[in-house]
This record gives structure tokens, sequence and C-alpha cells, in this order.
């Protein structure tokens, strides 16, 4: 699936079904950027996972719903409820290995 920009009025419908993956980012944060590249390697090889990304500047409430106080800052989500959380930059291969989990 392709990455969605989400903002408060569609966030609730982009993780309501299935496996999710939410990144609360911004863009001018360095880890950010290499956990962004992470994902965009992702998008192709997991065509059944959404990735939702939410940019803090542009959606504070969204962080403040959710309590990001560092970013980057991962969400696990299945059928709309959050699984997993996992704060900090975070290499390809362990977003790989959760999302799995959640996959089968």
């Amino acid at each position: 699936m392709a990455i969605v920009h989400a903002t408060r009025d569609t966030f609730d419908s982009l993780v309501s079904e299935g496996v999710c993956l939410v990144d609360f980012w911004a863009p001018w944060c360095g880890p950010c950027r290499m956990v962004g590249i992470a994902l965009e390697e992702l998008e192709d090889e997991l065509p059944f996972v959404s990735i939702v990304k939410v940019n803090v500047d542009e959606e504070p409430e969204l962080a403040e719903r959710f309590d990001v106080n560092g970013i980057p800052d991962l969400y696990y989500y299945k059928d709309g409820k959050v699984v997993t959380h996992c704060p900090g930059s975070v290499p390809a291969d362990e977003i790989r290995e959760q999302l799995a989990k959640l996959l089968y």
C-alpha cells in the first residue's frame, strides 16, 4: 500500500482495519528521515500493511492524543487497536519483524 499522510480528520479511518504502522515524524528531524527511508523500502515489500505518517508540526492534536514526546515514534495497529509502540529511530529489519508478527 502507499504511504498516506494523516490528518486529525482522516486518522481514525486510516488505522481502523488490518495491520497499520503509524509514524509520528517531522521534516526537520534527521532520525525521522532515516525511518522514512526504511518505510519507503517496506512499502513495496509489505503490500498488506498500511503505512500512515503524521507530521507532528502540522497535526499537534494527534501528537498530544498519543502523548508523543519525542520523534520518530512508531505505533503498530491491528484492526484499529494499538498493539505495540516503539519510540525512537528503528532500523527496517526491526520494523519488518514487528509487522510480520502482526500479519502471521
